[in-house]
């Protein structure tokens, strides 16, 4: 199944030109073929192909698809980005793959990258969700520092997950399944012992994710995990 990202699909009955060019150019798709699209809101869509140039690709829609949510509540995760954009992109990448719903990158103190360029995440996880066949396009932020971020409201569960002593539950042992959460997951220096109090001040819960000390995009990703295991 060849699956298109078309985010103004029901207000324009035309691909995105990248979109286009890979429908026509590249996979060879002309009028009279049938496509699935998806508008990164939920829905699928069966179309059929109109007109097809090199640079343009117009459709009409045989059918409308809603598709349910595949897992309960809204997954935030926060995390500092890793010095290795790769690894930003590999997480963004499976996450999406996984199931989850927003991904806000944080300037922490011991931060290694100060800035990051959405675009190339954005591009991966549009490709992403094609790939893995999910209707809804996870929500991209741009970098926010650690102390505005922990001030924003939020009202489902709040989780910090950092490598200092002391009670730090199981994420997988005290989430409650169905309900909002958000984990922040630090950099490769960890939160500064200050971030941590800062956090818990605001409400923010500490866990842990096991007894593997992790690199930041493995903590995320297992973060991930556990919220779509309930």
């Amino acid at each position: 199944m060849h699956v298109f990202y078309t985010p103004d699909i029901q207000k324009n009955l035309e691909l995105p030109e990248e979109e286009a060019q890979h429908c026509v150019r590249v996979l060879r798709l002309n009028i009279g073929d049938e496509i699935t699209l998806t508008d990164g809101n939920g829905n699928f869509y069966r179309a059929e192909i109109t007109a097809a140039t090199n640079k343009r690709c117009l459709v009409k829609i045989l059918e409308t698809i809603p598709q349910e949510p595949l897992w309960s509540g809204h997954l935030h995760i926060a995390m500092a980005p890793t010095k290795n954009m790769d690894r930003n992109e590999w997480f963004a990448e499976k996450a999406t793959e996984i199931g989850f719903d927003e991904l806000t990158f944080l300037n922490c103190r011991f931060s290694e990258r100060k800035v990051i360029k959405m675009e190339r995440i954005e591009k991966i996880v549009v490709s992403a969700i094609k790939q893995s066949l999910k209707a809804r396009l996870p929500r991209l932020n741009e970098m926010t520092d650690f102390d505005k971020f922990i001030t924003q409201e939020f009202t489902g569960q709040k989780f910090i997950a950092h490598c200092y002593e002391g009670e730090k539950p199981l994420l997988k042992n005290i989430l409650k399944p169905g309900e909002d959460a958000l984990v922040l997951i630090g950099p490769e220096g960890d939160f500064s012992e200050e971030e941590v109090t800062k956090a818990i001040e605001k409400g923010f819960q500490p866990i842990s994710l096991g007894k593997s000390r992790l690199r930041t995009e493995t903590a995320a990703l297992v973060a991930t995990m556990v919220v779509n295991s309930d």
